[in-house]
C-alpha cells in the first residue's frame, strides 16, 4: 500500500509571488509610459522647428534676389576672378552710382571696357541701365551666353596709341570743324568721334561714364583717345536727365588718358583723383552753335603756364 503524500500549500508564499508579478508589470508600464511621453514631446518639438524654419524660409525665399546681384556674388566668389581695380577706386565709382540711383528714377552708366567688374557695375545699377562697349567681340559674345542680363556691344576702333600726337595737333587745329565739343556723333566725320555705335547710345542721356577700354597697353594697340573724345561730347550734348555727368578715366596715370583727358574732359573739371583713377564733372553745353571749345583753358595753354612756373 502506497503512503499518501500531503502537500500545503502556504498563503503568505503565494502572495508573495503575486505582489512581485504585479510590481514588475507596473514598472514596465511607467517606463513605457515615460519613454512614450518624451519621444513624443520630442517628436512635437522637432515637428514645431522644422515647421518654423519652413515658414521663415518661405518667407524668404518669396523675396528673389535680384539676377544681377546674384550673378556678382557667384562670379566674385571665385579665387580667380580678381578684379583689376583697388577697393579705393571701386568705392569712388559706387558711390557715385549710388548717389546717381537716389537721385534719380534710374541711372544710366555707360562703360567702356568689358572687365573683371562688369557684373559688379550691372549688380550696383540694378534699377538703371547699364551698357558695355568692348573692342573685343569674342569676349562679347562669351560674355553675354553666359551672363544673358548683360548689354554689351563690340566697338571698332580706328585710332592706335602710336597716332596720338598726331591726332592731338589735328584736334587743337580744327576746334571749329568736326571736332566740336557739342554735336551728333552718328553724323560725325571727326577722326576721334565714335559713330558707328548703336544709335541708343547717341539718344540716352548717360548719368556715370567709366573708360577703362580698350587696353591700350602698346603703340600698335587702340588708344582710349576716342573713348574720352566720345563720352566728353555725349556728356555736352545730351538733351534729357542730370545737368551734370560724371565721368571716370581709368589707367589716369598714362600719357594717353593723361593728355585726352586735360584737353577734351578738362583740367577744371577735375574732382578728384583715386589711385589711378581720375573723376571728372562735366557740365551740359547750352548751345551747339555757341559752344566751340571743350575747356574755357585749354590744355596747351595749361602746358605751356606749367612750363613758365617750373622754368
Amino acid at each position: 500500500m502506497k503512503s499518501a503524500k500531503l502537500i500545503l500549500h502556504h498563503p503568505t508564499i503565494q502572495k508573495q509571488s503575486s505582489s512581485n508579478t504585479n510590481r514588475l508589470w507596473l514598472i514596465f508600464i511607467i517606463s513605457f509610459t515615460t519613454a512614450f511621453t518624451l519621444t513624443l514631446i520630442s517628436t512635437t518639438t522637432a515637428a514645431a522647428a522644422t515647421t518654423a524654419t519652413t515658414a521663415t524660409g518661405s518667407a524668404a525665399s518669396s523675396v528673389p534676389l535680384r539676377l544681377s546681384i546674384s550673378d556678382a556674388l557667384l562670379h566674385y566668389a571665385a579665387p580667380t576672378n580678381s578684379t583689376h581695380m583697388t577697393s579705393t577706386e571701386l568705392a569712388t565709382i559706387t558711390a557715385t552710382v549710388a548717389r546717381c540711383a537716389a537721385a534719380a528714377s534710374h541711372c544710366n552708366l555707360l562703360v567702356f571696357g568689358l572687365t573683371h567688374e562688369a557684373l559688379l557695375y550691372k549688380a550696383l545699377n540694378f534699377d538703371g541701365r547699364t551698357n558695355f562697349l568692348e573692342e573685343n567681340e569674342n569676349l562679347v559674345s562669351r560674355f553675354e551666353q553666359k551672363h544673358p542680363g548683360i548689354e554689351a556691344y563690340d566697338v571698332k576702333y580706328e585710332t592706335r596709341v602710336g597716332e596720338m600726337k598726331r591726332l592731338i595737333e589735328s584736334a587743337r587745329g580744327e576746334l571749329q570743324g568736326e571736332w566740336r565739343p557739342v554735336q551728333n556723333l552718328l553724323f560725325s566725320e571727326c577722326k576721334l568721334a565714335l559713330s558707328s555705335l548703336p544709335n541708343h547710345v547717341y539718344e540716352l542721356s548717360w548719368d556715370v561714364n567709366l573708360v577703362d577700354g580698350p587696353s591700350g597697353f602698346h603703340e600698335a594697340a587702340p588708344g582710349r583717345m576716342s573713348a574720352i573724345f566720345t563720352v566728353a561730347v555725349l556728356a555736352r550734348s545730351k538733351k534729357g536727365g542730370a545737368a551734370e555727368t560724371h565721368v571716370f578715366v581709368h589707367d589716369f596715370d598714362r600719357e594717353v588718358e593723361k593728355v585726352y583727358s586735360d584737353e577734351f574732359l578738362c583740367r577744371d573739371n577735375l574732382v578728384e583723383v583715386v589711385g589711378k583713377l581720375g573723376h571728372f564733372v562735366v557740365e551740359r553745353g547750352s548751345d551747339e552753335r555757341l559752344m566751340t571749345e571743350f575747356c574755357s583753358v585749354s590744355a596747351s595753354a595749361n602746358s605751356s603756364s606749367s612750363s613758365t612756373s617750373m622754368a
